[in-house]
């Protein structure tokens, strides 16, 4: 799912029950525990992602570790860079030992067998603040199995993010609407700049530019499967889809693009050599305290429209706890999962709004959504205050990458693979019609599901 291709063939079916009496944990967790580590002082090991808004980190190291305290467990948090999370993951799996959680921005879904089944958490948060959201749910539920392989408790929405002061300058001060708007403005921003500020949609091994390949055929009326788990990704809405990234590059970018990596875009924003991009709210983040003029010409806009019935974007983080089956702390792991759902606000708040949680009556409801709430009147002090105000409905207008079937393992594997950018690329470069890329990216799809099928993982026949 990220830059470097991963083998996940490797699954490690150890592991087991732990026994522990459930009376030692709160209500909460009686109906849904069955214990923990029995004997000894508790422990809790979390691997996760150094956060995209730092003072996330330095919020939720020493809060955990409060948590930990009060509950006589010694938590332990380590972070590393989020392409190195699915090597950690193979590499602990396959060794049996390591962390007790393990937090993905990307679906994890073709580690499945080797993951503690979820429900039981997913249920009692949902017994609290109300059913997860449909992409929510299909990023952390195999619908083919019927297991909750992990836990996904918030999402990063992925707006486009535009220099006003540019898009103006092409008649979009409010920034565009449609696809076509876009290419439009970026290709005369780059004429007028004599190329010196470009276009910023990814053609790289990058999450980025797979959430952007994405976005464009979804508004194009295009899809890499159905609902069902069959093959979709040969029609023509993905050819003509694909032929507008070719144009895109062609008319507004350079060959940067087929080598970033996920900050680049966000550098090359704050930087000034890139008009428009699509990312969460934090690379503006970044240019508030770096480069304060920069941020302020910083908005957001709402997903492009194509021809297809509506404009989408896929959730930029989605946010999903997974616990190996190894784990010896599993009923530990989930009770500080359940304290961690009762604290939505501070999880909002902390990470600067660029976390949303994935139920929907939690306890940051009415300040997110709230008449006067934070996207209306940034706390972090954006310039206006009401710059945030587009994401207010972005649970409307995100889906789950593999949308509108689920994030299964064969989609996690094509997201690994970064087949869908490669695709535009091919044909980007010249190296392939539309036609011949699409084609091309179908026959390794469909081995991707045939693998996955043959291993009871994944559903449909096509």
């Amino acid at each position: 799912m990220l830059a470097r291709r991963l083998t996940r063939r490797d699954f490690v079916k150890a592991g087991g029950a732990f026994a522990l009496t459930a009376a030692t944990f709160p209500t909460i967790l009686s109906s849904c525990l069955g214990g923990g580590t029995s004997g000894g002082s508790k422990t809790l090991k979390i691997l996760q992602w150094s956060h995209f808004v730092p003072a996330y980190d330095k919020w939720f190291d020493p809060w955990v570790k409060a948590w930990g305290q009060s509950k006589g467990v010694t938590v332990t948090v380590d972070h590393i860079t989020y392409d190195q999370i699915p090597i950690r993951t193979a590499a602990e799996i396959n060794a049996g030992s390591g962390h007790d959680l393990i937090l993905w921005i990307v679906p994890p879904s073709q580690y499945e067998p080797s993951l503690v089944d979820m429900g039981d958490v997913v249920k009692q948060v949902e017994q609290k603040y109300g059913p997860q959201l449909d992409f929510a749910k299909l990023t952390n539920f195999n619908p083919h199995t019927n297991r909750y392989f992990g836990f996904t408790y918030s999402f990063a929405p992925d707006p486009g993010d535009y220099r006003k002061s540019l898009f103006a300058q092409a008649g979009m001060s409010d920034g565009p609407t449609t696809w076509n708007d876009m290419l439009s403005a970026v290709t005369q921003i780059k004429s007028k700049s004599k190329g010196a500020v470009r276009g910023g949609i990814g053609f790289s091994p990058e999450p980025d530019s797979n959430m952007a390949a994405r976005a464009l055929i979804w508004s194009y009326g295009g899809s890499e499967q159905d609902k069902d788990s069959n093959v979709t990704i040969n029609s023509d809405a993905v050819v003509q889809a694909v032929d507008f990234m070719a144009r895109l590059f062609k008319q507004a970018e350079t060959s940067e693009v087929f080598s970033w990596n996920a900050a680049s875009n966000n550098q090359g924003l704050v930087a000034g050599s890139l008009s428009y991009i699509l990312n969460s709210i934090s690379a503006y983040r970044t240019a508030q305290a770096s480069k304060p003029d920069v941020a302020k010409d910083i908005f957001f806009a709402k997903p492009l429209s194509g021809p297809g019935p509506k404009a989408l974007a896929s959730e930029h983080v989605i946010q999903t706890y997974v616990i190996p089956k190894f784990s010896k702390s599993q009923d530990t792991a989930k009770e500080f999962l359940l304290y961690l759902a009762d604290h939505a606000s501070d999880f909002v708040y902390q990470s600067k709004l660029y976390e949303f949680p994935v139920n929907p009556t939690t306890n940051a409801q009415d300040k997110l959504y709230g008449s006067g709430g934070w996207p209306h009147s940034d706390p972090y002090q954006s310039d206006p205050v009401t710059k945030l105000q587009v994401l207010k409905d972005a649970t409307t207008w995100s889906v789950n990458v593999g949308y509108p079937g689920p994030a299964s393992p064969a989609i996690g594997e094509i997201f690994d693979k970064n087949i869908l950018p490669s695709m535009m690329a091919a044909a980007a470069k010249g190296d392939k019609t539309p036609k011949q890329a699409v084609a091309d990216a179908e026959t390794q799809i469909k081995a991707i599901f045939a693998n996955w099928r043959q291993k009871g993982l994944v559903g449909g026949t096509t």
